[in-house]
């Protein structure tokens, strides 16, 4: 049995390999949009199952290990990726001294066996000058970043405060994935039911 990331994501791959984790990475192709009405932890879950679904279908025998990772604004609102510099900007004002959650959803899966939860981190962002917003939006760094921000990279001098996993912010919480690994492996609990109905 070997390990497979479920994802293109260089945090991702980084924050496995210094956990110690020895596996390889593919990337599922699949549209990673959110449904009307759906809630941020519904949707994170639903298509990170979605994601380890694809590769295990290649991968039966193996573990696999994916997430999603969105933004909710304080008005409730979620964030993907931005799809141009002014929805990054747009995302970047609605953040602004204020506090928003970071949920991501993980599912780890060998065969029919997996195992699939949220991490949910508040932050709080400093109060932003549009100087600010333009200066960090022309590094480049928040383009293919939920919420249009990296809290790992320059994105950091945004951040005043961080309640919860700091790595779950950065796309994935890596000490608990490790945990819940060990649970895989002894073949504990099966998918549970919003899962098994959103991932086939």
């Amino acid at each position: 049995m070997k390990y497979i990331l479920a994802s293109a994501s260089p945090r991702r791959k980084e924050l496995l390999t210094l956990a110690g984790l020895s596996f390889c990475a593919c990337t599922p192709k699949l549209e990673e949009e959110t449904l009307p009405g759906e809630g941020a932890e519904e949707a994170a879950l639903r298509l990170a199952c979605l994601k380890a679904a694809a590769v295990a279908e290649q991968n039966p025998e193996d573990c696999v290990i994916s997430a999603d990772t969105i933004v909710v604004a304080p008005d409730g609102g979620l964030l993907g990726k931005p799809f141009s510099a002014e929805d990054a900007a747009q995302m970047l004002r609605r953040l602004s001294g204020r506090e928003h959650r970071v949920v991501t959803g993980v599912c780890l899966r060998r065969g029919e066996i997996i195992r699939a939860f949220t991490q949910v981190t508040c932050v709080r962002f400093y109060p932003l000058t549009e100087l600010e917003i333009e200066s960090y939006i022309h590094s480049g760094e928040p383009m293919d970043k939920a919420g249009a921000y990296g809290i790992q990279g320059r994105g950091a001098l945004l951040v005043e405060e961080v309640h919860g996993d700091y790595f779950n912010v950065v796309g994935l919480p890596v000490a608990r994935v490790i945990r819940e690994l060990s649970l895989l492996k002894a073949g504990d609990t099966p998918c549970p039911a919003p899962c098994v109905a959103n991932s086939q």
